[in-house]
Formats: structure tokens, sequence, C-alpha cells
């Protein structure tokens, strides 16, 4: 089986599906990319069990075969080459793959194919399609907050819940929660899953953020996730996502108006002297100003800083971990944020202040005990 493909070309699609190889797979065959001929098309397929990632290129070859190829040594080789065209030349019966360039050649054992784990194929019961880069956004918006704890599986991945009015994308991890809801898609039926979130994690870093569209179709066990020449198949968790509906307070009284990046800008300062293990900052908030200040006892470090807002309520002061509140921040586009907080032991929410059209984004975090000190 011979094929010839450009260097770069053949690099950048490798680098789009490599991110699912790990460095200690279940079974060795796992270390491989899986190289399959027809028609001129090269499928690339790389897989760790629970997710497998599969690309597809233009090759100048009339044969047609598979052959299963080491990822690092490849990807190392075509990135140390300079752009030009590299020929494969592959021995079906030993399975020794040689690589020819200008620059020379190199000679490297491959595997047999059918050692390869068979893909599920997409015998979907349900699907929907959306613009890629609305998929991209409600990963990024929501991945953050989903948890590491492998105690609590239903936690470890993004809920996507799917009716006729809307399609919501949820996260949590106990201490956060947050809610991204498109009203601009619906489907027939109403249905949910939950995604792990390695598996999109994957997908965020090779999705484009533009108008090419995805299309997603899911079973009981799998969903299969497409866009350009791009697909994932990935097993979904099969667990009962948290009741987050019954999480997110109604009743909020107090609410805090205030331009989103000098909110973030303060919150990254102050948070350099919190205490690393609570990362705990205290917000006061009176008339039209809050205070954002923040101690490390241990180390006698404190900081304090006066922003200008816009508030309806009640004073009150209210502990949050600084880290959860920059990375939701970071995440939001808006220019200005409200900040609903019932009491100072209630969980408080955040969302833009004017909401995109077609979009609901409401993130919500947990409050910390305040430590008192003067």
């Amino acid at each position: 089986m011979k094929f010839l493909v450009s260097s770069n070309a053949l690099l950048k699609q490798l680098n789009a599906v490599s991110g699912v190889i790990t460095s200690s797979p279940v079974v060795p065959i796992l270390e491989n990319f899986l190289f399959e001929i027809n028609d001129g098309v090269l499928t690339i397929t790389a897989s760790d069990l629970q997710t497998s990632m599969i690309t597809e290129m233009p090759v100048e070859s009339k044969d047609k075969g598979k052959i299963a190829v080491p990822a690092r040594i490849l990807i190392d080789t075509l990135r140390n080459l300079p752009e030009q065209p590299v020929n494969f030349s592959v021995d079906e019966d030993t399975y020794t793959i040689e690589i020819s360039s200008d620059n020379g050649r190199y000679k490297l054992a491959g595997e047999n194919a059918t050692d390869f784990p068979k893909v599920p194929t997409a015998s979907s019961n349900f699907s929907i399609e959306m613009p890629a880069a609305i998929l991209e956004k409600a990963i990024s918006n929501t991945i953050i907050a989903a948890s590491n704890d492998e105690l609590r599986p239903s936690m470890m991945g993004v809920f996507v819940d799917l009716s006729e009015t809307s399609t919501t994308f949820v996260a949590t991890d106990g201490h956060r929660l947050i809610r991204y809801r498109r009203v601009d898609l619906a489907s027939d039926a109403n249905t949910s899953i939950i995604i792990p979130k390695k598996s999109l994690n994957l997908l965020k870093s090779s999705i484009p953020t533009d108008q090419t569209m995805a299309r997603l179709e899911f079973n009981g066990s799998n969903a299969f996730i497409s866009f350009a020449n791009i697909q994932m198949i990935c097993r979904l968790i099969d667990e009962r996502f948290p009741d987050y509906q019954n999480a997110i307070p109604v009743n909020n009284p107090n609410q805090l108006f205030i331009d989103r990046a000098e909110l973030l800008n303060s919150l990254k300062r102050i948070s350099i002297y919190a205490n690393k293990t609570t990362h705990q900052v205290r917000l006061k908030i009176a008339g039209s100003e809050l205070q954002i200040s923040a101690e490390d006892l241990d180390f006698s470090n404190e900081a304090n800083e006066r922003l200008a807002c816009e508030y309806e309520g009640q004073d009150m002061e209210i502990g949050f971990n600084a880290k959860f509140l920059v990375e939701m921040l970071s995440n939001l586009e808006a220019k200005r944020v409200c900040m609903h907080l019932s009491a100072p032991n209630r969980a408080g929410l955040i969302t833009p202040a004017e909401q995109a059209t077609n979009e609901d984004i409401l993130m919500l975090v947990m409050p910390v005990m305040l430590t008192n000190y003067a």
C-alpha cells in the first residue's frame, strides 16, 4: 500500500485527533493511529476506547488498505520536516512503514490494523444540527464547572437537555453551576444526555468557531459529533444528572450591576493576597460602592479595593471563592454583569446585564463562610 501526501497537511490532521491518545493506554494498539486508504481518501482514527476521533483527507493513491501507525514517532517526524510531499510505503505482510522525503528515508514498525478496536457507527436515535460556533460557545461556557470527582460521575460531564422550545447545556461540581440555554435550537422530542468532560475538551480544541455546521447524533450509549471533516464518537455518562433547576434560587432581591472587566481585573489582583487553600474574597456592598478584600493570615498578606457599581437592595457582606469568580467572568463576553444575591449563606447568581440574542447564560456560585477579620 502506497500513498503521497503533503507533510504539513498530514500533520495538521494528526494534531486534530491526537489528543485522544494517552501515554498509557488500556491496550498497546491504542498508541497508534489507524490509517485506512480508500478511493484516494485517507481516514485517520485515534481512540482510547471511551472516545474516538476520526478525520479524513485526500491523498494521491490508487491502493486500498489499512495499517496501525505509531502516533508519537510519526508526529515527531512530521513536526521536524519542512513542508514537502512525503511518500508512505507499507509492507502489509511485515507491517513495516517506510516514509520517503526530500530529506531522507525513515522506517518504522506498524501493527496489524485488525487489532485496532472497532469504532461504533452512528446508529442514532436522535440528531440535531447547529453552527459549530454555537456548540463551541456552549462547551466553553459550561465545561469549567464540570467536576473532576470520580466519586460523582454524573457531574463529570456536561448535561445536554433538548426540548421543543430550547437546548440547554448545564455543568456543576457542587460548588458552582453554569447553565447555557439556546432558544434558537429546538428538537422534535424531549431528551437529555451527559457528555464526558474529557471528550468535550478534545472537541473544543479542534472545533471551528465559524458558521460550519455541526451535527450531534446519539443513541443510548454513544454521542456522535461531526463537523467539516472531523467526527468524534464518545461514550455517554450513564448516570442521573442532579436536579439543577431546584438548586437555582429564584428570590434574589439584591442586585448589583458592574463593569465586567473592572470586576474581573480587581478580583485577579485581590486574589493574589487571598488564602491559597480557600481563595476566599470578601464582597462588601453598600450604596453604590463595592469593596473587595482578601487576607491570608498565615503570611500577613491583605488587600482591598473599592469599585463603583449600581446596587439595588440591602447592604451586605458575602464571601466567594475568587478562583471560581475569575473563571466565570473570564468566559463571559458581556460589557456589564449583574450579581443576584439574597443572603450571605445563599448561592449568588451572575448573568450578563444584557443577554445576547437567542441565548441565556446563568452562572451560580456557592458562598464561602466568611472568617471575621478587621
